[in-house]
């Protein structure tokens, strides 16, 4: 039985997740209410090695804490909008949209190279089947790796390799160092000794130096908004990739709190709901609803308020992105989910129905072929 005048929030328990959260916390108190974060482990947290779209799959992050919510032991859960299904239990809602975030990918290297400058056959690693597909049709030559993790262990597998090598070279320099000991023209190759390079180096790049290194990568793609709100976009070099072309997941960027329908609902709808990114995020779901795309399908969705209209721009790719149908339309924001309802019926007609079929084949095959597979392997 939660105190009374506390909201009782449910959220997963990683950096980013409490991070987002306490952002909602936040809001609330500012608001003059009291909050209480409550930390939930999902299905998609325990299973660690999996990815993403082998989860099951839609919601794999989010069932427990909603869960929670309709038992009345929480009074709402806070997530990331694109981690949330489509369809939702009636006595469900989504009680409040703050303000969203950056809602593009970034491109992550060790030198700040753009996309256009990585080597030809270089290893991006994303978890995402839009991201590889959309990678893949601006550079097929690339190799696309599967990368899963926080966001700091991502950043470790990104930085581990060179991190690793340069120790090596300092640790070797310093043994020639103390053999030339009293050369007076014995010049080193380093200013500085290992342990001084050591001593200046961050917590992250400490855990990317002891990091086991299973695949080398020249650069890795996520979320902008999950960077900065894990505070460590100053930690590596990235350049944002364009929306127009690497179209964001629906709800990227966007934070969501569900409660159940009734009077906390509304009041937290009235303290913190922010209208123009609920009408955003609305249209992209909407369009992902009837198309049917859910995880298992390369499809990117971003919507954008313009005055009397909501520009929405959709990305259905097959998952080698040789094969897309993409399209932008202006929505009237005043009926913007009729509107976005009957925008992807069209895009339906136009062959996105049929690259989400063989996209959901695809997804079935992968499944079986698991099963398959000898335990252990």
């Amino acid at each position: 039985m939660r105190t009374r005048g506390t909201l009782r929030l449910a959220t997963r328990g990683s950096t980013l997740a409490r991070r987002q959260a306490s952002l909602v916390k936040e809001a609330l108190e500012d608001r003059r209410y009291e909050v209480e974060l409550v930390t939930v482990e999902t299905t998609g947290d325990q299973i660690r090695d999996e990815l993403i779209h082998r989860l099951g799959k839609t919601g794999a992050f989010v069932r427990e804490l909603d869960e929670r919510v309709l038992e009345g032991d929480l009074d709402g859960a806070v997530h990331s909008m694109k981690d949330m299904p489509t369809e939702q239990p009636q006595e469900l809602v989504t009680a409040a949209v703050p303000e969203r975030g950056p809602p593009g990918d970034v491109l992550l290297t060790p030198d700040g190279s753009t996309l256009e400058e990585l080597s030809r056959g270089a290893t991006v690693g994303t978890s995402s089947l839009r991201r590889r597909a959309q990678l893949l049709s601006e550079r097929p030559d690339l190799e696309v790796e599967p990368l899963r993790g926080n966001v700091d262990t991502r950043l470790e597998k990104l930085l581990a390799p060179a991190l690793q090598a340069e120790h090596q070279e300092r640790s070797e320099a310093d043994k020639e160092r103390k053999a030339n000991t009293g050369d007076e023209d014995f010049e080193p190759e380093y200013d500085r000794t290992v342990d001084e390079w050591f001593d200046d180096l961050s917590e992250l790049e400490r855990q990317a130096l002891g990091r086991e290194v299973e695949t080398e990568y020249d650069a890795i793609v996520l979320a902008q908004s999950g960077l900065e709100r894990s505070g460590l976009q100053h930690s590596v070099e990235y350049r944002e990739l364009p929306v127009e072309t690497f179209v964001p997941a629906p709800g990227q960027g966007a934070l969501a709190v569900t409660a159940r329908d009734g009077e906390t609902a509304r009041d937290m709808q009235s303290a913190i709901d922010f209208p123009r990114s609920r009408v955003e995020t609305t249209v992209e779901r909407t369009i992902l609803a009837e198309l049917g795309g859910g995880c298992i399908a390369p499809v990117g969705i971003y919507a954008v308020v313009q005055g009397e209209y909501v520009h929405a721009t959709v990305q259905v790719f097959d998952r080698d992105g040789e094969e897309s149908v993409e399209a932008g339309r202006d929505l009237p924001v005043e009926h913007h989910a009729e509107a976005a309802r009957e925008f992807a019926r069209d895009l339906a007609d136009r062959g996105a129905a049929e690259l989400i079929e063989a996209a959901r084949d695809d997804a079935a095959n992968d499944d079986a072929s698991a099963e398959d597979k000898p335990k252990g392997k």
